[in-house]
């Protein structure tokens, strides 16, 4: 053992070492059990000789106690376990060079040919596209080899992708030209495009009741319009505006239908789906500055100005033509919501509340208020032709205006919360939920989304927890044990350890993206709406 002799004034102190003094020294001295000794601080030498001999009897009196403890106790061998570990690499840029790349990329940023990649090695990955399994990609390093081989310099390289991009700019510039020109001979070329299936779309479904609703509506308007010219009747007028309004309506809801048919392009990868939604919401708009303003501004025009009504006779002719043509067009649309509405397991009020078809869904409720409009024109025209009053005429037109600006409301509400990306209902949430738990490779799930994009199509996203012990047992599900074994046998060294787990890691990597696949495509399978699901994994 060793001692610290301390000295403070006239008075010295001789403590253990497992005892160390917290106090202002004047002098410390460490002696070790070899006999060596060590000085921490100086002062006189008397009082260095006394320490010493203080110390010496001290460690007289030591020698004896630990001798009886070392009979009484023998020592015990210290064990050390030193634990390997890999050294921590580096990463630099150049590591990239082992990145993957497919052809398409390669013949863009690198500005080779086709037949310059059958000169490269080729790698067989995992396909991320559902109607392939697997797909060639080249080593990144490959390519910029044998592009700086085929351009012969870094520079030349740049200059061509220069070359390439401003080429680039420049057809888009002149793109809208190349169309016109294209359009001037379309006869010289000949029309090789195959026929487009917008067209079909008018005959069936939504399309065809927007396409009857148009040649009954604009009928309708060109009636109630001389009607109007022939009797200066303030509903009469608020009537053929009407027609007029839905006529224009339905017009752009059979454009919106139209663009909704257009495949999704790079700059919208997702589809034009929500151009029915944002032609129900702009024909919404139109009813309430057209439909609903100028019926306002007549009836209240009729208040302020009132002059007398001419016969009616050809006026309620006409409106009663016009109530069975808006009532023939009316259950044409209520045969295709209860029909969607059937297939989509939803209740009739559901379907149109969700606004699951706005196409469906302007021409319905613009149909219903058309309806109940005649019906508050003929009533008024009526108590006008009984009374000579013309302010009951005024009154009708303010309450067909009234009518069309509740329709055109309840359009512009459900229209927004279509485009605003609402989730879809809890019932089919949790069975989406229930689906990915029931797995045994997913321990968990978390941040859950779905969002309905439009035209019943969905987009789910999920955070999961996926079982780790699971993932590896199917990958060695699809291996040879017996050489697995055998190449686990040969491992003597660390490096062929790293080697071999490298190697096994990457696989079972690969096993993990398979099964994020498998689960994907299940989710699509047994919920058609699903057409986009994003698996994060945790």
């Amino acid at each position: 053992g060793w001692q610290v002799s301390m000295k403070s004034g006239s008075l010295s102190y001789i403590l253990p070492c497992n005892r160390l003094p917290v106090q202002l020294m004047s002098q410390v001295r460490v002696y070790t059990s070899n006999g060596q000794k060590k000085d921490l601080g100086s002062e006189d030498t008397n009082g260095s000789a006394r320490g010493e001999t203080l110390q010496k009897v001290e460690t007289g009196r030591q020698d004896t106690t630990n001798a009886g403890q070392k009979q009484s106790s023998p020592k015990q061998p210290i064990q050390v376990k030193v634990k390997a570990v890999l050294k921590k690499r580096e990463y630099g840029p150049k590591y990239t060079q082992n990145n993957f790349i497919t052809g398409v990329r390669a013949i863009n940023e690198f500005c080779l040919k086709s037949s310059d990649l059958d000169q490269l090695r080729k790698i067989k990955r995992r396909s991320p596209h559902d109607d392939t399994e697997t797909f060639t990609v080249y080593l990144r390093s490959d390519v910029e080899a044998k592009s700086l081989e085929v351009w012969g310099s870094p520079e030349a390289l740049a200059r061509e992708r220069k070359r390439r991009k401003e080429a680039e700019i420049k057809y888009r510039e002149n793109l809208f030209r190349n169309q016109r020109l294209l359009w001037e001979y379309k006869e010289f070329f000949g029309n090789t495009k195959p026929r487009s299936s917008t067209a079909a779309m008018f005959f069936k479904g939504p399309g065809k009741v927007v396409m009857v609703a148009i040649c009954i509506n604009g009928l309708n308007f060109f009636f109630k319009l001389l009607a109007w010219v022939y009797t200066g009747s303030a509903s009469m007028f608020s009537e053929a505006i009407h027609s007029l309004a839905d006529t224009c309506n339905q017009a752009l809801l059979a454009l919106g239908i139209s663009q909704s048919a257009r495949t999704p392009d790079p700059s919208h990868p997702y589809g034009f789906t929500n151009m029915r939604y944002i032609a129900s919401l702009i024909s919404g708009v139109g009813i309430f500055m057209m439909g609903a303003g100028l019926s306002w501004y007549h009836g209240i025009i009729g208040l302020l100005h009132p002059h007398p009504v001419e016969s009616l006779l050809w006026a309620y002719c006409i409106l009663a033509g016009s109530l069975v043509s808006e009532g023939a067009t009316l259950l044409v649309a209520i045969n295709e919501i209860r029909r969607s509405a059937r297939a989509k397991g939803l209740s009739f009020y559901q379907y149109v509340v969700q606004s699951r078809d706005p196409s469906t869904n302007v021409v319905l409720l613009e149909d219903a208020a058309a309806v109940l409009s005649v019906a508050v024109a003929a009533t008024c025209m009526g108590l006008t032709s009984l009374t000579g009053n013309p302010y009951y005429d005024s009154v009708g037109s303010l309450g067909v205006g009234t009518l069309l600006g509740t329709v055109s409301a309840f359009l512009i509400y459900t229209n927004t919360e279509a485009l605003l990306g609402r989730s879809i209902e809890p019932e089919q949430l949790q069975r989406l939920t229930e689906l990915l738990e029931s797995d045994p490779v997913v321990r968990a799930i978390h941040d859950v989304k779905a969002t309905d994009m439009g035209m019943s199509k969905v987009r789910f996203k999920a955070e999961v927890d996926f079982d780790g012990r699971v993932v590896t047992r199917s990958y060695l599900e699809k291996q040879d044990i017996e050489q697995l074994l055998q190449e686990i046998q040969q491992v003597k060294t660390l490096e062929e350890l790293e080697a071999f787990m490298l190697k096994h890691g990457e696989n079972i990597i690969d096993t993990l993206g398979a099964e994020v696949d498998r689960l994907e495509k299940d989710l699509k399978q047994r919920n058609p709406d699903v057409r986009h699901v994003d698996l994060e994994i945790l």
